[in-house]
């Protein structure tokens, strides 16, 4: 058995997985706000409970998804949207307070790990795992296993710049690229600000004048709405654009999306055929699929950070 805890910054799950990807035991709690302290234990006290429901014996191991990462030079927590875990030794703190072995990722590469393992890219080599929600994350799995990189940040496309950005200087264009929305991360034209979902309402809202959530905009796409259509349309266009940027470096067997703008049906209908006129190559066959754990991925992810 292996223990999975997803910590994110509004819920935090536990899971317990057998051998075979088999669900033992799962408990969700709301996340405790700007306390380190408290967090710990938290985690605490789900294990606690999800080993107690299964008789997990006190070596079965611990993984953890975070929203951020642990810096390879420090040992702390850095780029975290829980901002209170910045600045700690997270791993260590967590294997002391549960006398466990203990093991943390990003969340987005945990679900990269778990669509790998036993998910809609099982059978895949090289996965590249898109988190398209209220930010832009990516994850790489090879072989099943996480792929973090020597900085820690292997998998961060949300926070290059736009490929092939519209560079059109007429102010009356609402669609210019350049130099693009700010970015918390301090700089400007980021993918992130363009492929997220406020990203998307900012574009429709700065086209149309109408204020809509990405999942609104969407219902009026598929109904026929102009604004919407178009708004749509250029997300999509932006979206080819930016994977091309990462098919063009990694060329992973296949890409699986997850978030909540993984439920737009374009991608999936639209992207294969847009992508190919950004790749660098006479063909793009790169398979681009919907998750299959939906928003259960992190959680299982985390649990495979422990392989077999």
């Amino acid at each position: 058995m292996r223990i999975g805890i997803d910590l994110g910054g509004t819920k935090t799950e536990a899971i317990v997985l057998d051998n075979d990807g088999q669900e033992c035991a799962r408990l969700r709690v709301d996340s405790p706000q700007g306390s380190y302290a408290a967090t710990i234990e938290q985690i605490k006290i789900l294990v606690n409970a999800v080993a107690s429901k299964t008789g997990c014996a006190e070596s079965v191991p611990v993984g953890i998804g975070i929203p951020g990462a642990v810096s390879p030079k420090t040992g702390l927590v850095k780029n975290a949207n829980s901002t209170w875990l910045i600045g700690h030794a997270l791993d260590r703190d967590l294997a002391a307070a549960l006398d466990r072995p203990v093991r943390v990722a990003n969340d987005a590469n945990c679900f990269a790990v778990s669509e790998a393992v036993d998910g809609a890219a099982k059978g895949y080599g090289m996965v590249f795992g898109v988190i398209l929600g209220t930010g832009v994350g990516g994850g790489i799995a090879i072989n099943g296993q996480t792929h973090t990189g020597i900085n820690a940040i292997g998998g961060e496309w949300g926070h290059n710049p736009l490929p092939w950005p519209n560079l059109s200087d007429r102010s009356a264009d609402t669609t210019s690229e350049y130099p693009g929305p700010a970015c918390y991360c301090g700089k400007h034209g980021c993918i992130e600000t363009f492929l997220s979902g406020p990203g998307l309402s900012r574009d429709y809202e700065t086209a149309c004048g109408q204020k809509a959530k990405a999942s609104e905009i969407a219902t009026r796409a598929a109904k026929g709405d102009a604004n919407a259509q178009a708004a749509i349309q250029r997300y999509m266009d932006r979206l080819a654009r930016s994977l091309a940027g990462v098919i063009n470096i990694l060329d992973p067997d296949i890409i699986v999306f997850g978030g909540g703008l993984s439920h737009l049906d374009g991608i999936y209908e639209a992207l294969p055929r847009t992508l190919g006129a950004y790749v660098f190559s006479d063909v793009c066959d790169t398979p681009c699929v919907k998750n299959k754990h939906g928003d259960s991925s992190g959680v299982r992810g985390a649990a495979w950070l422990w392989p077999k």
